[in-house]
């Protein structure tokens, strides 16, 4: 394998532990009783299961590849706000068209995951 497609594996399997440990931190250590009222508020049980947990990590995984790739032709504040546009805004939108999104967890949320998102951007480039 040449040693610019193993920077390339690394930097991907580093931001994608870097995100699924931002997310599950928030999500399941953090906010994990303002979650679970939240979705027994709506009637819903709130989605924690491993498939549910794994999907997440999916995601994260699918994450990196984006922030690696953008990271290749863009500068670092670009590659972080256009990942955490595509990430997390994109994210926000969908949930809250589903009627689940707890607009009360984004003064949380937002500062998270711009540092969650700033941290990846900044691997992908220190990597590249």
């Amino acid at each position: 394998m040449r040693w610019d497609a193993l920077r390339t594996v690394v930097a991907v399997l580093a931001i994608t532990a870097w995100i699924s440990v931002h997310e599950f931190v928030r999500n399941q250590v953090v906010l994990v009783e303002h979650w679970t009222a939240h979705y027994a508020g709506l009637g819903l049980a709130f989605p924690a299961a491993p498939l549910n947990g794994a999907v997440w990590g999916l995601w994260a995984l699918l994450f990196a590849v984006a922030v690696v790739w953008l990271a290749q032709r863009y500068t670092l504040w670009a590659v972080g706000l256009t990942a955490w546009w595509m990430g997390f805004v994109l994210m926000w939108v969908v949930i809250g068209n589903l009627g689940v999104l707890p607009v009360g967890f984004l003064p949380v949320a937002v500062p998270w995951n711009l540092v969650s998102t700033f941290g990846a951007a900044w691997i992908a480039h220190r990597l590249k």
